[in-house]
């Protein structure tokens, strides 16, 4: 099972005419502690920043599921509520379990489109209680961080 975080990081970027703002973007990783996830978004996004860069906060956001489209046009993610519906076989009754899950899509209606093409492979009756557009910019699923062995000088 998948240990998401929500990674925040400060730097000044540049604007479009010019100026240099600071500026908070919010990403994803999975990893298996706070430690690792920083560790890992600091590894993801320095090729991409440059100059200085702080993570800023690393928080643990429960995920259940999360489907990510392979579309160059899907550039956004959304967050949604479904609720699972199961039927308690002694009183008789509908009990829903809330679950989060993110979707990629390039808007609601593609990120709609794609959550119930997921849900509907699964087992479970559920309903869409809510959909919208997080400000995620990307997501870093998990991956072995290679460690280099320590050599001596002559190598």
């Amino acid at each position: 099972m998948n240990k998401w975080f929500e990674c925040k990081v400060k730097y000044d970027k540049q604007q479009q005419d010019g100026s240099v703002k600071m500026t908070t973007e919010v990403y994803l990783v999975d990893a298996l502690s706070f430690t690792e996830a920083e560790s890992r978004i600091i590894l993801e996004i320095k090729p991409y920043i440059s100059g200085e860069f702080e993570v800023d906060a690393v928080k643990h956001v429960k995920i259940t599921d999360m489907f990510n489209v392979h579309d160059s046009n899907a550039d956004k993610w959304y967050k949604s509520k479904v609720n699972l519906i199961a039927i308690d076989e002694e009183k008789g009754v509908e009990k829903r379990v809330g679950t989060t899950v993110y979707v990629k899509g390039s808007d609601i209606k593609s990120a709609l489109e794609t959550l119930v093409a997921g849900m509907d492979k699964g087992v479970s009756d559920y309903e869409i209680a809510n959909i919208a557009e997080t400000p995620i910019l990307d997501v870093f699923e998990y991956a072995v961080i290679e460690k280099k062995p320590v050599t001596g000088e002559n190598e």
